[in-house]
Order: structure tokens, then C-alpha cells, then sequence
């Protein structure tokens, strides 16, 4: 009778989908995340049930397949150093912030692109632009997405904070780089044709295309047809990844619940984080 209930339950997100013919985003979980989310949920189950009944139905989460780099480095353009140096680990919220964008291929062969702006100590994402053009306003757009996106939370960045991102030229602009100059960030770029350099932002990058992008994804069950579907799928998926989706290196917490948790331990009279 457990097993039925448990078969139930696991069904109602690996084949269940709402009126719009989506499934729940928790079906992209494999069998550990799926364990975790049951057990945040109250259903206290044991994890090799999970995996057998997983197996039984042929249930199984999304894979992850090769990313096709979009970097540009332009090499007359002055760089930045590598103040990171692979080290992407922070010890509080707006320490950090690595960005990268990646292509978006639409229904009718059309192409847009998606730059993402990410806090490293949980990984959040602050900022998201689309485009349909890969310039230099794109990136600058979701850096200023995720100045607002802090400013909104009671928590604007203060000066200091490094912002990473790879050699492409969008980011070794003149222009972006003014920009982060206004806002009191130091800039950081990493070495040309190494994606080990801008890691956390390339993970976060690959959980995008597949989760979000994958046509029969929860967020895009029939491909996409105008640029707006990617906005609003992008939309929903930012929130669910900020909010709802569990991170291993998190143990198991969504992004937000651990920034939540951070700032609900520092002392009100306490500046937060310091570089």
C-alpha cells in the first residue's frame, strides 16, 4: 500500500501536466533530488524507494548535454585580471557575481539570446536579459537587472563587490566596463578559451538550456515561437530555480532559503558581507 501511495505521489510529477500541457517543474529531479523534495514536502520516504520506484516506472530527471560556446574574445580589447582564479566559493551574499549568456534557437531556425548575472554564494540569479542580438547591451542590461533586483530586496550591493565573466568582448567593452565602474565593482575576467574560469556561471548556464530551453521541457512543452515565449518561460523558470529548486552544494535548500537564512543571522546594526 506504501509503495501504491509513493507511485501516486511520484506520478502526479513525472505525468500529471496543468491545462497548458506542463508538467510540475520537480519532474526534472532525478531520484536523490526527487527524495529530498518528497521529505521537504512531509512525505517521509525512504530514498532507495524512491530510486526503485523511479526505476520500475521509468521515471528518470533531465541529463545535461554539451554546451556550444557563444565567447567572442576580441583580442585587442584591454582585459581585466582574474580575481577570481576558480575560487567561487563566498562566505556571504554580493561577494561575487559571475555572468555569462548563452543562444536560445526558436521554432523557425530564428535565434535569441539570454545573459544571466549570478550571486556566487548561493548561486542566484539577480539578473536576466534576452535579446535577440548578442551586444553589449544585453549584458549590460542584466547587470542593471540585478542592481534593481538587490535594491528591491533592502539589500543594494556595496562597493567592492567583483563582477567575473569570461574574455567574450561584450564584457571587455569600454562601455560595460564604465558601467561597473559606476556602480563601485571590480571587474575580473577570466583566461580565453577556459570555461573551468567562469564554472559557476557555465552551471548555471547548462541547467538553463536543459531545464528551461529543452523543448518538452516543464517550461517549454511545445518549442518556442516569438521571443516573448522565451521571456516568459525564462520568467518562470528563474523563479522556480531562485525559490523552489534544491542545490546539492546547498544541502538541498533552494538559493533563496539560504540567503534567507543568512540574513537572518547577522545582526541588524551589521553591515552584511565584506570583501
Amino acid at each position: 500500500m506504501w509503495d501504491t501511495t509513493i507511485t501516486e505521489v511520484l506520478a502526479g510529477y513525472y505525468e500529471a501536466v496543468d491545462p497548458r500541457g506542463r508538467r510540475p517543474p520537480e519532474s526534472l529531479y532525478g531520484s536523490r533530488k526527487m527524495w529530498a523534495h518528497l521529505n521537504r514536502e512531509g512525505i517521509e520516504v525512504a530514498r532507495c524507494t524512491v530510486e526503485r520506484l523511479m526505476a520500475a516506472n521509468r521515471w528518470q530527471g533531465v541529463t545535461r548535454h554539451t554546451r556550444v560556446r557563444t565567447t567572442v574574445p576580441d583580442p585587442g580589447a584591454a582585459r581585466a585580471p582574474d580575481l577570481v582564479e576558480r575560487q567561487f566559493h563566498r562566505c556571504a551574499p554580493d561577494l561575487l557575481w559571475v555572468a555569462d549568456f548563452t543562444y536560445v534557437v526558436r521554432v523557425g531556425g530564428c535565434w535569441c539570446y539570454t545573459a544571466f548575472t549570478i550571486d556566487a554564494f548561493a548561486g542566484i540569479i539577480v539578473g536576466w536579459q534576452t535579446a535577440t542580438q548578442a551586444t553589449a547591451d544585453l549584458v549590460e542590461a542584466s547587470f542593471t537587472h540585478g542592481l534593481e533586483h538587490r535594491a528591491r530586496q533592502g539589500h543594494p550591493v556595496l562597493p567592492g563587490t567583483i563582477h567575473h565573466s569570461d574574455a567574450g568582448s561584450q564584457y571587455t567593452a569600454i562601455r560595460f566596463a564604465g558601467q561597473l565602474a559606476e556602480a563601485d565593482f571590480r571587474p575580473s575576467i577570466g583566461s580565453v578559451g577556459d570555461a573551468y574560469d567562469n564554472a559557476l556561471a557555465e552551471t548555471t548556464i547548462g541547467l538553463y538550456k536543459t531545464e528551461c530551453v529543452r523543448t518538452g521541457s516543464p517550461f517549454n512543452p511545445e518549442g518556442f515561437l516569438t521571443t516573448s515565449d522565451v521571456e516568459t518561460a525564462i520568467a518562470e523558470w528563474v523563479h522556480w530555480y531562485n525559490t523552489g529548486r534544491l542545490m546539492h552544494r546547498l544541502k538541498r535548500r533552494p538559493p533563496a532559503e539560504a540567503e534567507a537564512e543568512y540574513y537572518a543571522q547577522q545582526p541588524a546594526d551589521q553591515p552584511i558581507g565584506a570583501n
